[in-house]
């Protein structure tokens, strides 16, 4: 083996490079090419699946990872908000902070007035009846994702 050497364990679904790993390596480790290690990081890269191990032989393949359970996709779906809401703060506080020193506001009224309805509809969203579907969520107004950039 050289120290290019890709090793995979089935146990712990994990790859071991000698030289790198040395006491940590498991016992029941395979020697992967290093082509087919590295054309299985680059799928990986571009996909959502997950390592798991060819029951036939050991090597490493790519599978679909299974489903979210209802309390993960709910986890998911409050975080995505808290983000959502967070993002936005700013733009709230520099429109008020605008309001308050008489200057003019960056945004206009509709634009305040619909970040404010989306907003709402992000606090509102973990008791829709569709939740935690992402693909329900609500919608940002077009123009935002430029303001937050």
């Amino acid at each position: 083996m050289n120290e290019f050497t890709v090793l995979f364990s089935p146990s712990t679904c994990g790859a071991y490079i000698p030289g790198i790993n040395t006491s940590d390596i498991p016992e029941d480790v395979i020697e992967v090419p290093r082509a087919y290690w590295l054309s299985l990081l680059q799928q990986l890269a571009m996909s959502a699946k997950k390592i798991s191990v060819n029951p036939d032989n050991g090597y490493p393949i790519l599978v679909d990872p299974p489903p979210l359970t209802s309390g993960q996709a709910a986890e998911n779906e409050y975080a995505w908000r808290n983000a959502q809401l967070s993002a936005t703060d700013r733009l709230v506080a520099r429109d008020r902070d605008e309001m308050d020193d008489g200057s003019g506001t960056t945004l206009d009224q509709t634009q305040y007035t619909q970040l404010q309805t989306y907003r709402r509809a992000l606090r509102d969203w973990p008791q829709d009846e569709l939740f935690p579907a992402a693909e329900y969520r609500p919608v940002a107004p077009p123009w935002l994702a430029e303001q937050l950039q």
